[in-house]
């Protein structure tokens, strides 16, 4: 179990990718790259994996301490339901939430994702969301 306040600070936290390399996100695709806090004191996963069938079906995760999840983008997957029954459609930002872990989502804000149907720049977006320095490239063939 993770406390608030910390979920809060470790997804405050800046964060750079330890590998640079362009990040081949085909179909049906699935990576795992590391991440390291700005203090270099936490080590992070970030997540991408990628519909086979419906290629636009993208989740985009960061998470802590390998397995909690601090927050995760999903785009044109199916609707949430949240614990209190309501359902959220469209594409949709899980957010740590003490005692809900990931269970909890909202709608994106536009401000914050300029256009989650662009993959690229839901990966930039979301990355920025998550205090994620300097990104590597995104090739993301069959887009």
């Amino acid at each position: 179990m993770l406390l608030q306040a910390e979920a809060d600070a470790l997804l405050a936290a800046p964060k750079h990718f330890l590998d640079t390399s362009t990040i081949d996100f085909r179909p049906g695709g699935h990576e795992i790259r590391e991440l390291m806090d700005a203090a270099e004191r936490d080590l992070f996963h970030f997540d991408l994996r990628r519909g086979s069938i419906r290629i636009s079906k993208v989740t985009y995760q960061t998470r802590a301490r390998r397995s909690i999840v601090l927050a995760r983008l999903d785009i044109d997957g199916s609707p949430h339901t949240n614990p209190d029954g309501n359902k959220v459609e469209g594409p949709h930002l899980h957010i740590h939430r003490e005692d809900y872990e990931d269970k909890w989502a909202a709608p994106v804000d536009p401000s914050v994702f300029k256009d989650p149907s662009d993959i690229g720049q839901a990966f930039v977006d979301f990355c920025g969301f998550c205090r994620i320095e300097s990104p590597p490239p995104l090739q993301a063939g069959g887009w």
